[in-house]
Order: C-alpha cells, then structure tokens, then sequence
C-alpha cells in the first residue's frame, strides 16, 4: 500500500494539490503572525496589563466580595450595571498598582534577596512546629498557582516593594492638637431641626399602567429576571481526618514518636536574673574597680536592687532593681550565660563577669527546673498527631491515585471511589456565587461550572479543597441561565414601576413645598393635604439620633440659617417616602479628649496622602483602558 501511494504521488495532478495544500498552510501562517490580537485591558506609559492579570484581579475580587456579602452579592451580579461597574473598579485598581509600580522602579526602590528569602522563612503558612517546611511552602505556593519558587519570589518582591513605597509615605502623617479639637467639635456638633414626611403610598392608588409599559420594562431589563446558571454534581471526597480515623498506631509506634520529639514536652530550665552593668568607658581598669566595690557592698548586705538602680547602666533593667526576668540557656552572652547559670540557691550573687558590654554582677533571684512530661501525660497528644502525620503523608498517595482512575475511567466516578473505600455523594444546586461546603471555595466552583465536567460530561480533575481535604465532581445536572417568562414576573413589574411613579409623584409635590416654604410660605394646610405635618426634633446629632439615617445625614450638610436665609432641603428616605428638612440651629459642639482619635485622624490623613499620591501619578501618566468583560475562563 505504501509503495502503490508514493507511486501516485509523482503524477502532476497530485503535485498540484500538494502545491495548494503547501500554500495554504502558508498563507495560515503569515496571517496567525500578522493577526495578533491585543487583548490587554489597559496601557500604563505603555506598559501593558493583560487579560489574564485582570481575569485573576476580577476572580479575587468577586470571591471576597461572595464570602463578605453571601447571597447579596450573588443579587448583585444579576445587574449588568453593578457588574460593569465593579469590572471597572478592578481595571481601577490594577492601574494605580501598575503607576505605583513604575514609580518605584523611578525611585529605585527595591528589596534585598536575603530580606525576601528571610521573610519566606519567617512566615508562619510554611512552618511546621515553628520551623520553616520547605515541602510546606512549595506544597502551599503551588495550591495558590505559583508553580515555581521563583513566580513566589517575584510576586512578595513586587508586594513589598510597593509596600515599602506606600508605607513610608503614610508614615510620616500625623494629626494636630487643634486638628482634633475641631474634629470632635464637629463630631459632637448638635442641630435643631422640623421636618415633614410625605408618604409615597398614597399617590398608588392614582397610578395607572398599560400592558405595553409592562412589557416595555421586561424587555428592558430582562438581565434582572434571569435563573442563574446552575448544576449539580456527583462527587467523592479525600480527607485526612477520615483517613487518620482508620491508622493503626501500635505502643511502639507512639514511644518512638515520643522519644523522637522529646524537645516538644520538655520545658527547659529557667533562672530569673537581676544584674548591674557597669560599661568600660574611657578607663575599663576603673569601670572594674567600680564593680568590685559595688559586689563588696552587696556581700556587705547592702540591697542588691538598691544599688542597681543608683549605679546600673542598664537603665531599663535598673529601674526594676537590674531584673531581667526569667531566661533560658544559651540566650545571653556566653560569658553572662555561663555564670548565671553557675549560680546556685536563690539569692547568690556572681563574682565579677566581663562581657563585650562592661562589667557585670549577677544575682539569682526565682529557679525553674527542668520538666519532662512523661509518655503518659501526653500520649493523647502523641496518638493524634502521629496519626494526622501518617494520613497526611497517605492523603498525599492517595490524591496521586484519586487523580489517576478518574483520569483513566472518566466516565464514572465509581473505580476512584473504590480505590479509597469513599460513597459517591449528590450535591445540591450550585451557582457561581455563595454555595455550602465544600463548595465554597472558588476553586471547587471553578471545576463544577468547566467545560470538562458540563460539555464533555467526564470526571474534573482533582481539586484540593484545602491542605487536608480533595474533591473529583462530575455532572449530574446542568440548568443553563434563562429568562424567566413574562407571566411569571408581570406582577413583580407592575409593583415596581407603581412604586416607582408614585415615588415620582411625591418628589414633584414635596419639591413644590420646598419653593413654596423657602418663599416664606405657610404651608401647614398643604401639608395636612397630604396627611403630614411638621415634626420639630432638638439636640440631634450625627448619630444615635432615631431618626431615618438619610435625614440625619442631610441635616448635618445643609449650612447654618440665617435671617435672609431659610436652611431647608428635601430628602428621600430609606423606606420609600420623602421629606421635608429645615435646620432651624446649630449648637456648638463639645471638645472632648479621645484616646483613640489622634491615630485615628492620623489613618484619614494617611489613606487620603495615599490617594492623593496616586493621583498625582495619573495626572502626568499615559492611561489607555480598553473596553472589558467578564472573564469567560473561570480562574
């Protein structure tokens, strides 16, 4: 066969369509280099931010927004404008970071590679019993999707870089004495005030609807009568404390453990201290001749705290008669180590002892001896721990195992499930927003909602929920977004555009009364029209005053009165209706001492230095954003 194609492939007809093939594939090539699409979101003196900065950006955001705001957020993303908004509030965002960022590169800012990898070493996410787990910290940067140690690197050196910018520039704000007795003068101002309420209900009954304006609204708006996309999924879960449950420990087992991190039940031995310091000086023979004449003094009887204080260099220390408190071997000095540690009873003084810092008496004020737990005191301890370890290390082999059958039998979860002896569970409905454990986690969503497990309908991938816990779905319903029908919704549409046009229709009456009373009008039978009269509140204040949270607030920004000037507003308030506002006084507020006020202006003061920074960045920047949209890969 091979030979009888290589034959037909020498005639000219099927040179000519090798020919067309060969160009074709050509002309393919050319365009996919000539035809590059610029999908980045924004330009920053002309450096880019990409889609996929921003589809990580916008992700990050939109999960703390659903763990802060629950089900509220969820409504929230139903309106295309809130969403639009918040896209933008994330290109907002990723700007003032990119100028933030090339300022410091301006300003030739940067940050050690010995203080980032100590900063590593020293956080606690990576350490295990208090020490840094390097299997920990790749284990954890790689769950957060920096796939090599060097993207992590990267990442803190830019966090920090910025940090070290921002930070010295809010540092050196601070608050003023008059600053904050005016601030609390204004907090604690008080106005005297009469208002009106018109109640929107009333005008309800006078308001008309057309089918046509019904269906005009619905089709509007059809984005707010959407049912969310939704599924539902099949799926087994890996855990360590299911695992650890099932681990055997034998007697031998346990004292190995115990005897292997016997420093962990061992409380080492500690000595209280007091001591005197005197320094060298000019003169170290006399700085010596001046101790030894303070310990003849204290071998005298003389009060060891008593001299500490009067003589003492360590100021600090001397002031609590020289105590230094309790310390540990191998803390202090060696010389000071050592000597304090050869003291023995409570009360002896050392001889004499030289460090790099003077000359020093020591006195042995409080003992604490060594202590073991014995085997039997911690053994409950020893048993969980020993057993959390093994599991953790089987969760890791099993994970690899978990991942490979559902890989290998996609079409069911069934051979994963076997191999860990686990019950194939049904979820819930699941939505992109708020959902219960385990489902909570973006990545878990992420998966439920991808293309493998709704388009193909195969197994996801293994999914590490947390350090202890995987998750492999599959599809067991999908529930595509729709619009609700017409019918459905009619009645909620009716109700809102009747609301929202007898709203209309208080806002023209309640605008006349304000012409009319600003003219020196009485309108008290106008109001009585429509059932409200004028309610008189002295003293209030910004808050705690009972009144409707809107009213307040317009009561505190409208100007003092005066006699050629009526201070009256209108104001819509929290329910629906509206109101009629005057600011009859202002009392004066009182100044009063806050102990907290001052580091709290000094934040104001700091958060507005920070903005005002940025936005001097902005002022002689080339900005070109782009037209964003939701991401459509789920990150």
């Amino acid at each position: 066969m091979l030979e009888n194609i290589r034959e037909s492939s020498q005639g000219l007809t099927a040179k000519i369509i090798l020919g067309f093939i060969i160009l074709t594939f050509a002309v393919a090539g050319i365009g996919s280099y000539n035809n590059s699409v610029d999908t980045s979101v924004a330009d920053v003196n002309g450096e880019q931010i990409s889609q996929d900065e921003f589809n990580k950006a916008y992700q990050a955001q939109r999960n703390r927004m659903a763990q802060q705001f629950g089900d509220m957020f969820e409504t929230l993303s139903a309106d295309p404008s809130y969403m639009s908004n918040f896209r933008n509030g994330v290109v907002d965002n990723l700007i003032n970071q990119k100028l933030v960022d090339q300022n410091s590169e301006a300003l030739a800012i940067r940050v050690a590679d010995q203080r980032i990898k100590s900063t590593i070493r020293n956080m606690p996410e990576f350490q295990v019993d208090g020490v840094f787990d390097n299997n920990r910290y790749l284990a954890m940067i790689n769950q957060a999707g920096f796939y090599q140690s060097s993207d992590f690197r990267d990442y803190l050196r830019t966090e920090m870089t910025r940090r070290q910018l921002t930070q010295a520039l809010v540092a050196s704000e601070f608050s003023l004495p008059y600053q904050e007795d005016m601030f609390t003068a204004l907090q604690n101002q008080q106005r005297d005030i009469r208002f009106a309420t018109i109640n929107a209900e009333q005008f309800k009954a006078t308001i008309e609807l057309s089918d046509e304006e019904i269906n005009d609204y619905y089709l509007a708006n059809q984005s707010r009568f959407e049912n969310q996309e939704q599924v539902k999924v099949n799926y087994i879960t890996l855990d360590v404390e299911t695992i650890a449950s099932k681990v055997v420990l034998t007697d031998a087992d346990v004292k190995a453990y115990y005897q292997n991190n016997i420093s962990q039940y061992r409380d080492e031995e500690q000595r209280r201290i007091a001591h005197i310091l005197i320094e060298f000086g000019d003169d170290e023979a006399k700085a010596k001749a001046s101790t030894e004449a303070l310990l003849a003094k204290i071998n005298a009887g003389e009060d060891f705290a008593e001299l500490a204080q009067e003589h003492s260099a360590d100021t600090f220390s001397g002031e609590n008669g020289g105590d230094l408190d309790w310390i540990e071997a191998g803390v202090m000095d060696s010389a000071f180590d050592e000597a304090a540690f050869a003291l023995n009873g409570i009360g002896s003084v050392s001889d004499v002892i030289k460090t790099d810092f003077g000359f020093h008496i020591i006195k042995l004020t409080d003992y604490k001896a060594e202590k073991v737990q014995s085997l039997a005191e911690v053994r409950d301890v020893i048993v969980a721990k020993a057993k959390n370890e093994k599991a953790q290390d089987k969760f890791f082999e099993l994970q690899q195992e978990v991942a490979r059958l559902s890989f290998e039998f996609p079409d069911s979860l069934d051979d994963a499930a076997g191999a860990i002896n686990a019950t194939v569970k049904t979820s819930g409905w699941l939505t992109r927003g708020a959902n219960a454990a385990p489902f909570d986690v973006s990545g878990v969503v992420d998966a439920a909602f991808s293309d493998i497990v709704i388009n193909e309908q195969l197994n996801s991938d293994i999914v590490e929920v947390s350090d202890s816990l995987a998750i492999v779905m599959r599809l067991n319903k999908y529930q595509d977004a729709s619009v609700k029908p017409l019918t459905e919704v009619s009645g909620q549409i009716q109700s809102m555009l009747v609301a929202k046009k007898a709203s209309e229709k208080a806002q023209t009456v309640v605008d006349e009364l304000l012409v009319a009373f600003k003219s020196g009008t009485d309108i008290t039978e106008q109001l009585a029209g429509f059932g409200a009269t004028m309610e008189v509140k002295t003293a209030v204040t910004r808050v705690g005053s009972g009144l409707d949270a809107s009213l307040a607030r317009e009561a505190f920004k409208l100007p003092r009165p005066s006699e050629d000037a009526v201070s009256a507003t209108t104001v819509n308030l929290s329910n629906g209706n509206l109101a009629l506002l005057e600011v009859q006084s202002v009392n004066v507020g009182e100044v009063k001492d806050s102990p907290n006020l001052s580091q709290q202006l000094t934040q104001q003061l700091a958060q507005a230095a920070y903005l005002s920074y940025v936005e001097s960045l902005k002022v002689g920047a080339e900005i070109v954003r782009r037209k964003v949209q939701a991401p459509t890969t789920q990150y």
